[in-house]
This record gives structure tokens, C-alpha cells and sequence, in this order.
């Protein structure tokens, strides 16, 4: 059963209400394919885990701008003011998690863990209301695991099994993402045959892709 379907169809599979995993640093190694085609439909409520929210009226600033958004959960999101106006309009959460350990927490979601500890935030804001000990001399901080119903990510090629290669700094949080969401959608610049990629250049195997798209436009 080939996994290859239209971004169209793709964003039919998600709901309103859905958690979502989108990959990208900025805009770089993000689906904007997939995002456009989210922003066409009428899902809203959605909860977003990402780095960033986009950029204004680009990537998942559209999303932020139609109010398609109920909570984010990232690291950097002033970099987008219209997402700082919808928090403090009320109209969207934000749960700010530092960088890394916002990626310890997908690959835990993903590797099954129930949680880890780090000094990272620790006695500030972020540390509010969540359980702290001490480990060799320190106070550390109790981090959950991140998991989602969606992961929306973007690759360089695949080939028709699903396998995936990156290009540069664009896999940022990408194969993190693959790992731990019920279903993932990769979007790609390229579908090349089976046996094209060389396993040694495999990042996200094809056993966590469930559907492929293919990038539309330049």
C-alpha cells in the first residue's frame, strides 16, 4: 500500500483539538506545504509543539493568525509578535520550554521514557509549579515526555517505503518529531526508488512514517 497522498489529504486525517508536532528552526525544515494546507482547512484548537510559531503570515504564523491555534509549546516565539499579542489577548497558551530541553522531551516521548531531570530552569518561572530534587548538590528539575497525535515533518527525499535523508541544518527537531507521534506525515522535496538511498544515509527509517507528500510549489 503506497503511503504517498496529497497534502490535502493528509491534513484531513487531523482534527480539531489535535496536539501536533511540526518540525523546522524558523522557517528551515519546516512543512510549509502541509502547514498551507492545515491553514485551508477548518480544523482549529490545535496544540502545537514546535520551536517557533512561524513568522508572521508565514508558516505557522497563518495558523496564529486564523486563530486555528489554542496552545503552543516551544521554545522561541517572540520572533512572531502576533503570537505574543494572542497570548496576552488570551486567546492562545504558551508553555516556554528551554531549547534542549524541549528536545530531551521528544526523544523521551519517543524512546518511551516516562521523564527525566535537568538543572536547565531551574529556581526561574518555567520551574513553576513542577517537581524539583536535588542530584549531587544540585536542584534539578522534573521534565515529562512529549508526545502527540500528529507529527508534521519535512525531509529531503524519501524513497516509496518512507525511508528519509535531510538536508543540513534543515533535520533540526525532524527525526525527534518522527519517533514520537501517532501518525507521521513526512513532506518532501524528492521520491526516489527503493534501494536509491544507501542505508548508511537513512535517518528516519520507514517504519515511523505513515504517509508521504510531496511539496508543492518552489
Amino acid at each position: 500500500m503506497s503511503k504517498l497522498i496529497t497534502c490535502e489529504e493528509a491534513v484531513k486525517k487531523v482534527k480539531s483539538g489535535s496536539r501536533i508536532m511540526v518540525g523546522g528552526f524558523g522557517l528551515v525544515g519546516s512543512p510549509l506545504s502541509l502547514i498551507a494546507a492545515l491553514a485551508q482547512s477548518e480544523v482549529k484548537d490545535l496544540e502545537i509543539i514546535s520551536n517557533n510559531l512561524g513568522e508572521p503570515g508565514r508558516g505557522l504564523g497563518v495558523l496564529v493568525r486564523q486563530k486555528q491555534v489554542k496552545k503552543a509549546i516551544g521554545s522561541y516565539f517572540t520572533s512572531n509578535p502576533e503570537v505574543v499579542k494572542s497570548y496576552q489577548d488570551k486567546e492562545m497558551d504558551v508553555e516556554l520550554l528551554p531549547q534542549g530541553t524541549m528536545s530531551e522531551a521528544i526523544r523521551a516521548g519517543g524512546a518511551g521514557l516516562g521523564g527525566f531531570y535537568t538543572p536547565v530552569s531551574a529556581g526561574t518561572k518555567i520551574a513553576e509549579n513542577k517537581e524539583e530534587r536535588i542530584i549531587n548538590g544540585k536542584k534539578n528539575v522534573f521534565q515529562e515526555p512529549l508526545n502527540a497525535h500528529f507529527a508534521l515533518i519535512k525531509a529531503n527525499k524519501a524513497d516509496h517505503l518512507g525511508n528519509l535523508i535531510y538536508n543540513k541544518s534543515a533535520r533540526n527537531f525532524n527525526p525527534m518529531m518522527a519517533t514520537a507521534a501517532d501518525v507521521v506525515i513526512a513532506e518532501v522535496d524528492e521520491i526516489v526508488e527503493v534501494g536509491q538511498i544507501s542505508p548508511e544515509e537513512i535517518v528516519t527509517p520507514h517504519l515511523y512514517v505513515d504517509y508521504i507528500v510531496v511539496k508543492e510549489g518552489n
